[in-house]
């Protein structure tokens, strides 16, 4: 499961999800707003997405993982909307009949998201100023702002 959620993550809900009989290790990551970024200190996010467009690139990428690595399960869910400082972004889980496979493909999943699924981030700076930065280096969307919402 890939999804883009509006909602605050419940890891420890997203980690039931991922229960197997089969799994002998779990790896998690999660992803925390922070408070400077590239020597600025920041004061909360906003992210946005094109939820249909991300969702199909975050599935492809659970999908490599699947062929990558010997894994029985796996989720990244990745937040949109205003967080602040502390808050989580972002919660990926793999289990893995053994810790190696599990722990590789995690960091692949986090990797390969980060730089292909179409996620903008607008940092607020304490200084007052804001910027967007497009979270995505490489894939369907690797460049440009975030899509303009209807009736914006």
């Amino acid at each position: 499961m890939f999804r883009i959620s509006a909602e605050p993550l419940d890891p420890a809900a997203l980690q039931r999800l991922l229960v197997n009989p089969r799994a002998g290790a779990c790896a998690t990551f999660e992803g925390w707003v922070r408070n400077r970024n590239e020597g600025q200190p920041v004061r909360a996010l906003d992210y946005e997405a094109h939820a249909p467009l991300a969702e199909k690139e975050g599935l492809r990428i659970l999908d490599e993982a699947r062929a990558k690595f010997s894994i029985v399960g796996a989720i990244c869910v990745h937040r949109v909307g205003s967080l602040a400082l502390g808050d989580m972004a972002v919660w990926v889980g793999v289990t893995a009949e053994h810790r190696g496979d599990a722990f590789d493909a995690c960091r692949y999943i986090i990797d390969e998201a980060k730089a292909r699924v179409p996620i903008w981030k607008k940092e607020h700076y304490a200084s007052g100023a804001t910027a967007w930065i497009n979270c995505a280096t490489r894939g369907p969307v690797a460049s440009g702002t975030p899509p303009q919402k209807s009736g914006s």
